[in-house]
C-alpha cells in the first residue's frame, strides 16, 4: 500500500468527530469534512443521514464532483427551509466548518478581522449562520493551516458563534445547547475537555511533537492523552477514493504531503 497522504490521515480523523449512534444529519463543508462525512456514514455511523448539498436527502454520500447518473437517487425532499425544522432547531445535526479564527474556549470568527466593529481592517463572509448553529446542535472545526493566526491569543476579534468562555456567561444563562466536539488540524487532533472547557491536545499526527503544536497556537494548550493518529488502512483509503474520485482532497493541504514525516 502507498503512504497514505496528510490529506486522508486528516479525513478519517474527521469522520471519528461524526461517530454516532443515532440518526443525525452530518454537514461537511470543505473537501475534507465532506468525504469524512461519507466515510462516518459508510463505516462506523450509518445511521447518520446524508443530504446532497441541494435540497434532497440522500442514502448515499454523493461523491465530489459527481453530476447526473454519477449523483446518487434521491431518498427524500429536504428544501432549505425545511432543513432548519428538520435537523437545525431540533439538534439533529453535527457540522464541521473551517472558522478563521478560533480562541481557547472555542470561539469562532468568520466575519472581520482587525479595527472596530464599525470599521474592521479586514471584512469577510459575515457570521453567516454560525450564531445559531453554535447553540442549537454539536459543532466540530476542522483546520489546514495550524497557526497563531487561526488560534489565537484572548478573545476573535469578533465572536461569530459562541463557545465556553466562562468570561461570556451570564447569571442564569442557558448554555446548554454549546456542543463543541473537535479540531482537527494538520498538526493534531484536539477537543474541548481541558479546564473549563478549554481546548486541549488528544493525539499528534504521526512526526508532530507537543511542541510543535503549542508553538503555532496563540494560547496556552492542555494535553490529554496524546495518542497518535491513526493511519488510514486499505478499505478507509479505497471507500475515500469512491468518494473522491477526482481526487481533489489533494489540494487541500500545500503540496500533498504525506500522513507520516519524513525524519529531519
Amino acid at each position: 500500500m502507498t503512504q497514505p497522504s496528510l490529506a486522508e490521515l486528516c479525513i478519517l480523523a474527521c469522520s471519528e468527530a461524526f461517530r454516532t449512534d443515532r440518526e443525525i444529519v452530518a454537514t461537511g463543508i470543505g473537501p475534507v469534512p465532506r468525504i469524512a462525512a461519507g466515510l462516518a456514514k459508510l463505516t462506523h455511523s450509518p445511521g447518520l443521514m446524508m443530504t446532497d448539498g441541494e435540497a434532497f436527502l440522500v442514502e448515499d454520500p454523493v461523491p465530489l464532483g459527481a453530476k447526473g447518473e454519477d449523483r446518487p437517487k434521491p431518498a427524500g425532499y429536504l428544501p432549505f427551509s425545511q432543513f432548519f425544522d428538520a435537523a437545525v432547531w431540533s439538534g439533529r445535526r453535527h457540522a464541521m466548518v473551517t472558522p478563521t479564527q478560533i480562541d481557547r474556549f472555542g470561539q469562532t470568527n468568520l466575519s472581520a478581522l482587525g479595527g472596530t466593529h464599525r470599521q474592521p481592517k479586514i471584512q469577510m463572509l459575515g457570521v453567516r449562520g454560525f450564531p445559531g448553529n453554535s447553540i442549537y446542535h454539536p459543532n466540530s472545526m476542522f483546520v489546514p493551516v495550524h497557526s497563531t493566526r487561526v488560534f489565537v491569543e484572548g478573545e476573535v476579534d469578533m465572536v461569530s458563534s459562541a463557545g465556553y468562555n466562562p468570561a461570556r456567561r451570564r447569571p442564569n444563562g442557558n448554555y446548554s445547547g454549546i456542543d463543541l466536539r473537535q479540531i482537527i488540524t494538520n498538526l493534531c487532533v484536539m477537543d474541548f475537555g481541558g479546564t473549563d472547557h478549554a481546548i486541549r491536545v488528544v493525539s499528534l499526527h504521526p512526526g508532530v511533537s507537543f511542541d510543535e503544536v503549542q508553538a503555532a497556537t496563540g494560547f496556552a494548550l492542555e494535553k490529554g492523552d496524546l495518542t497518535e493518529t491513526p493511519l488510514p488502512d486499505a478499505d478507509t483509503l479505497a471507500i475515500i477514493d469512491r468518494l473522491d474520485p477526482k481526487g481533489g482532497r489533494a489540494k487541500v493541504l500545500k503540496d500533498n504531503p504525506s500522513a507520516v514525516r519524513s525524519a529531519s
